[in-house]
């Protein structure tokens, strides 16, 4: 994609996925079966661990009113058995992974138990506790339509549609190391054990010690062909259980059943974004400003120059993630960060909404990142958070 004279506009579909643990007042991890029916109230890799999920909504902000609704609604619930949601990324204190209770799903779902016991034995329980929110976006299919006709008019409109989305999952690739340094918020390790421990880590959870497989995949992104081929091949090479466990922070999702042979048999529906903390300084998790920052940056992104996404900048792509997630980051991080900022800013300059969102973030890099401030709180005001986030939630 070229045209650096085109804006996608502000639009298109968005929906939040957000997880985190059920506790009781002990800060402990609940022990309770799962206790919703809702399917916009799901488990993920334990029975604890709630995913609320928003259906796809016309913006960002109303991605989030929806979030508040079913926080709302999940915390009523909870507070009537005596439990709580914690807001951190990183579990609170386990002292046994026999404390962990895995998901139980019930006929026909009970293939969803064999891969959780095959990813508790892969990597651990305590690794499957990180959480987190998982963003999704779509542009509207008439921007696309217009991208098309103003790059490639004698391109099939399918065609176009589905290489729009791969650059811009190549482009996102290369730059999800920026909204991790902008938005990690999970610096503090042991909370409720009494001697919670500063990390080196803003965001544990994409460092690298944390949600990363076991080697480093490399994806042939030339088409959706030979993505999907590469994350197969994968599979039958017995090092990936399923396409699912390739986590990497970017992924394309096909319309209808999420199977990775549909972005071939039906195309690309949207974008996922999968590197977001909990960021426990805003009671839903999340502020709303970050979430409308990664849209700007996804809308710049997707109408930079093409270019071959290669092995080696894969590789980088991975490490660089993994740096921007450091409490401390190195000077190039910091200075290739707010030099893409300005880039944004001088993008968006005309964008009064947009302006406001950008300068939001550049104050980042000169003041405290979320990281920075939660890492000077002691446990008890960090924990406090978690209380005075409930009884906000509970009370709105």
């Amino acid at each position: 994609m070229t045209d650096l004279t085109f804006r996608l506009p502000d639009g298109g579909l968005f929906g939040i996925e957000r997880e985190t643990l059920r506790l009781g007042r002990d800060l402990r991890l609940a022990q309770t079966p799962h206790p919703f029916h809702d399917p916009a109230m799901d488990r993920d890799f334990c029975e604890c661990q709630l995913e609320l999920i928003t259906p796809p909504c016309p913006s960002v902000h109303a991605a989030c009113e929806a979030l508040g609704d079913l926080d709302r609604r999940a915390r009523a619930v909870l507070e009537a058995q005596d439990e709580t949601l914690w807001l951190f990324s990183t579990p609170p204190h386990v002292p046994d992974e026999a404390d962990i209770p895995i998901a139980q799903f019930a006929p026909p779902l009970e293939a969803k138990n064999v891969y959780r016991r095959y990813l508790a034995e892969k990597y651990g329980k305590r690794l499957m506790l990180y959480s987190g929110i998982h963003f999704n976006l779509s542009f509207p299919e008439e921007a696309i339509e217009a991208l098309r006709q103003t790059l490639a008019p004698t391109a099939a409109p399918k065609v176009f549609h589905d290489r729009f989305y791969l650059h811009l999952a190549k482009a996102t690739m290369l730059h999800s190391w920026l909204l991790v340094l902008l938005t990690a918020a999970s610096p503090v390790r042991g909370l409720g054990s009494g001697h919670a421990a500063v990390c080196e880590d803003a965001s544990p959870r994409s460092g690298a010690g944390g949600y990363w497989n076991r080697f480093c995949p490399i994806l042939d992104y030339r088409s959706l062909a030979t993505l999907v081929d590469g994350m197969e091949q994968y599979v039958r090479k017995g090092q990936l259980y399923s396409a699912a466990e390739l986590y990497l922070p970017v992924r394309l999702k096909p319309f209808g059943a999420n199977e990775i042979g549909g972005l071939l048999t039906r195309g690309v529906s949207h974008i996922e974004l999968r590197m977001f903390d909990l960021d426990p300084l805003d009671p839903l998790g999340i502020d709303e400003r970050d979430l409308t920052f990664a849209h700007l940056l996804l809308r710049y992104l997707a109408v930079q120059p093409e270019f071959t996404f290669t092995p080696a900048q894969q590789a980088w792509a991975i490490r660089r993630h993994q740096a921007a997630a450091a409490l401390c980051p190195t000077a190039d991080v910091l200075a290739d960060a707010a030099h893409i900022l300005d880039r944004l800013a001088a993008y968006y300059a005309d964008d009064e909404a947009a302006a406001a969102v950008i300068a939001f973030e550049q104050q980042k890099l000169t003041g405290e990142r979320y990281a920075e401030i939660l890492a000077d709180l002691p446990e008890e005001s960090l924990l406090h958070l978690i209380r005075g986030a409930c009884r906000c939630r509970c009370q709105g």
